[in-house]
């Protein structure tokens, strides 16, 4: 019995040898490796989670930023006419709306005539200039033109006919105010007659007592002392300005009668006049004399009067005294 137990147990023993060897002698290349544990504060550690704003982020194409250039630019006016000292302001439009750069640069040809400086033309001289405004490559103009006051008037109109707003100074040039007398005019004659003493003409002559007005039968184009665009007014003319009724008034000091009402109307200073056979000042500030081209006489000619209580269209009068002259437009 023991014998057998032993032989029992032996096998058991050799039995047990290939399951060990196989344990300990197998190929390790076919074994799962096992990774070593990280510790996650090493900063060098490269299984450690990445922060996502250390990325460089990728744009896409159709959203980095674009130039849009201007496609056009226009102003509110493409003409302007100024009197000097004077000043307007163009407004510019350039599209489109979202430009990139929509920056306007303003110019003009002719600086001594007129400047610009954002857009506001200031009128400095008579004559012409073009005001240009570019933005981007696109460019858009104002063509100015600039008058001269002495020879421009805005003028009013009344019962149809246009008046010039001021007296007659120097031949073809306007007073500077509506209330300035002017100079007095003999009737047909270019020479202009200091309004107050001394006696001063316009040409250096000396008074003409005997001036009849070269005999003619109307005042002539040639003797014209309106600036260009204005004439001598006719009798029919002041007729019809004193029918649109008027009142004695004081303007800045100055006597005078405004005629028509508001907003057209007319002020007339009372200058008074030169007497034709003296050349001596009479009724300055008490009553206007203003000539009209038509003639009444072989002498005379017709003018309109007015005082303070009285307006007369038909004055006729003698052509050698020293009137004022209010124009008309032709």
């Amino acid at each position: 019995m023991k014998k057998v137990f032993l032989r029992f147990a032996m096998f058991v023993a050799i039995a047990a040898i290939p399951a060990t060897v196989m344990v300990s002698c197998g190929d390790d290349k076919d074994e799962p490796k096992k990774e070593t544990p990280t510790d996650p504060s090493d900063p060098t550690d490269p299984t450690e989670p990445t922060d996502p704003t250390d990325t460089v982020p990728v744009i896409p194409i159709d959203t980095v930023p674009q130039t849009i250039a201007v496609t056009s630019i226009s102003l509110d006016s493409t003409s302007l006419t100024l009197i000097i000292g004077e000043d307007y302001t163009l407004t510019a439009t350039v599209l489109p709306d979202n430009a990139t750069d929509k920056t306007v640069d303003w110019q003009t040809s002719d600086a001594t005539k007129a400047t610009v400086a954002k857009g506001k033309v200031t009128a400095i001289a008579a004559g012409s200039v073009i005001i240009t405004a570019k933005a981007g490559d696109k460019t858009a103009t104002c063509a100015v033109t600039i008058k001269d006051p002495a020879t421009t008037d805005a003028g009013v109109i009344i019962n149809g006919v246009k008046w010039a707003t001021r007296n007659i100074d120097e031949p073809g040039k306007f007073a500077a105010t509506a209330e300035s007398a002017g100079k007095f005019y003999q009737w047909n004659s270019q020479v202009g007659w200091s309004s107050t003493a001394p006696i001063v003409s316009t040409d250096g002559s000396t008074w003409d007592s005997s001036w009849n007005g070269n005999n003619a039968a109307v005042w002539e184009t040639a003797n014209n002392v309106c600036p260009a665009g204005w004439r001598v007014p006719t009798l029919a003319e002041h007729e019809s300005l004193a029918a649109v009724g008027s009142e004695w008034n004081t303007v800045n000091g100055q006597n005078g009668r405004t005629f028509g009402t508001v907003p057209n109307t007319l002020f007339l200073p009372a200058a008074g006049t030169r007497y034709g056979p003296s050349s001596a000042l009479f009724n300055a500030g008490a009553g206007g004399y203003y000539w009209s081209s038509t003639v009444g006489g072989s002498t005379s000619s017709y003018s309109l009067f007015f005082a303070s209580g009285s307006v007369t269209p038909r004055y006729n009068g003698s052509r050698g005294h020293g009137l004022s002259v209010r124009c008309v437009a032709e």
